[in-house]
């Protein structure tokens, strides 16, 4: 209800300064509401953030064995240390670059003794064959005279291997460097490929 006694320039006055404070008062809100909701959406950001972050250790720490190994030695409720998982999933790391070193050094061994092999299953046929072709001279196709150079050839090198790898200044140097020579000269591996390159030597002699 209008007072009487107020003029229509005052009442004027008055509605306008309750719609500037209305204003005022609804712009104050919608910024207080803003600020909540990017405090909201940073907070839940986070908390997404720590989350992966926690999910990413408790999976190193299912993954690694070590891990796994200290979890069952925890006293109660202990928990492994963030560091302590990093630096177990570096060991571990490590220690499988390691093995999967040895394990390609392994099949390239193998390789090697499957190479060997095959060469020696081509001379074996080989030999096969010649005797089918001569069967009158199987009994007499490798003379004692060849065998006798394969022989020597086989020597004449682990000799060669032996003078350069022994030394025979004391007896301690000798039976030290010659079980060192028997581990590294005279593994089967390394006699089989010397055999086969002799065998492969003389083949291209006689054919």
């Amino acid at each position: 209800m209008t007072d009487p006694t107020t003029s229509p320039e005052d009442h004027w006055k008055v509605c306008v300064r309750y719609d500037e404070d209305s204003d005022y008062r609804h712009e104050t809100s919608y910024k207080d509401s803003y600020k909540d909701r990017r405090r909201q959406a940073h907070t839940q950001a986070e908390q997404k953030r720590r989350d992966a972050i926690k999910k990413g250790y408790d999976d190193l720490q299912s993954i690694v064995p070590t891990c796994q190994q200290q979890s069952e030695f925890a006293v109660g409720a202990q928990k492994i240390s963030k560091a302590t998982v990093l630096q177990k999933t570096i060991d571990y790391i490590h220690f499988l670059h390691k093995e999967k070193k040895k394990q390609e050094e392994e099949v390239s061994v193998l390789r090697k003794e499957v190479m060997a092999l095959k060469i020696m299953k081509t001379n074996y046929e080989d030999i096969v064959r010649a005797h089918q072709n001569n069967p009158q001279q199987g009994e007499n196709q490798v003379s004692d005279q060849i065998k006798f150079n394969v022989f020597q050839s086989i020597m004449d090198s682990l000799f060669q291997s032996f003078t350069n790898s022994v030394s025979v200044s004391s007896f301690q140097e000798l039976s030290a460097c010659v079980f060192s020579w028997i581990e590294e000269h005279c593994k089967p591996q390394t006699l089989r490929e010397f055999v086969v390159g002799v065998l492969r030597q003389l083949n291209g002699q006689l054919y």
